[in-house]
């Protein structure tokens, strides 16, 4: 197995072509210290010595499979503010294809982090999670419909933020169907009749247990008695499930793979489930079955999870993870 997924980092990446569809965001962290209190307030200041900006949310998928080597294209609505001009020069840096996204009076999705140390003492949100329709809607699903078309898979990252529409999804998801091309989602909330039929969902133990009538524990019976259920309700291939300390799950069929964590401490989940099924996906988009996809996409989140923030993995970083596992 091992010399086949090093032979695909190697070799086969490169002639994978993935789109992501899906909820975008600019993370920005100040970092600083703090050793006096206002005079103006009773509140720290905090002196600012470095700035860090990176791309979230489905943009975050994005970089992971275009840092890999992976040809991606990125199609999402962002505002017309000097965030959104940020976030494009980001992605455009990244070798990302984002041509294709929609810019409206809206604010682009920024999470703005004051760090001092390594405590964080404040996040500013700018938001607007109203969701796409009218022409925007139309516009956006034209899009991708184009976009399809010359790629092998899509990835649906829904965070909630108002592109993953039960419309938007359900015709995307229609769509690769009828063109055979391989689809899988993020999910986001407690319904999730809006990706029935996807190829394969990639929750988390807490996304899962979200729609579930009784909440599980993280056990391995318990995940797949419920995978099992969740597949058969929506009519999906299969089910990955992302499980923390206890690595992941995949169930396909009457298959079931339980795939421990591969990472020796764990500093920040945050990104892990983008890098999990960006990984997955572009695995199964160049032609490696479920079970070793599920595998490497595991190894990869080891990386990501050592890291501090959100991160992207590289194609060495892979490769030597893959190695040592």
């Amino acid at each position: 197995m091992h010399n086949e997924l090093k032979n695909f980092i190697l070799n086969g990446i490169s002639a994978c072509k993935v789109l992501v569809v899906g909820d975008v965001m600019l993370d920005k962290y100040y970092f600083g210290e703090v050793t006096r209190i206002s005079p103006e307030a009773p509140v720290p200041i905090n002196h600012v010595t470095k700035v860090k900006e990176t791309l979230g949310g489905a943009a975050n998928v994005a970089h992971n499979l275009s840092l890999l080597g992976c040809k991606t294209s990125l199609i999402s609505q962002i505002g017309r503010e000097n965030h959104g001009d940020v976030f494009l020069k980001k992605l455009n840096k990244c070798g990302v294809d984002g041509s294709k996204i929609l810019r409206a009076d809206k604010p682009t999705t920024t999470k703005i982090r004051v760090i001092s140390g390594h405590q964080q003492m404040l996040r500013l949100d700018f938001e607007d999670t109203k969701e796409i329709d009218g022409d925007d809607a139309e516009i956006f699903l034209r899009n991708v419909f184009e976009e399809i078309e010359n790629v092998d898979a899509v990835i649906i990252s829904d965070y909630g933020k108002g592109i993953c529409t039960e419309d938007v999804c359900s015709k995307i998801i229609r769509q690769c169907r009828r063109t055979k091309k391989i689809v899988t989602v993020d999910p986001k909330g407690d319904d999730w009749s809006k990706y029935h039929d996807a190829n394969f969902i990639t929750p988390n133990l807490k996304e899962l247990n979200a729609i579930l009538p009784k909440k599980i524990s993280n056990a391995d019976d318990e995940v797949e008695k419920s995978a099992r259920h969740v597949i058969d309700e929506f009519n999906l291939d299969g089910l990955v499930v992302t499980r923390s300390a206890e690595g992941l799950t995949l169930v396909q069929g009457e298959n079931v793979s339980h795939i421990r964590a591969h990472a020796q401490e764990v500093f920040d989940v945050s990104g892990a489930g983008d890098t999990v099924i960006a990984v997955f996906t572009l695995a199964l988009a160049g032609g490696i079955d479920s079970a070793k996809a599920a595998y490497l996409a595991n190894v990869a989140a080891g990386v990501v999870v050592a890291k501090v923030g959100t991160y992207a993995v590289s194609n060495d970083e892979l490769l030597a993870a893959l190695e040592k596992s």
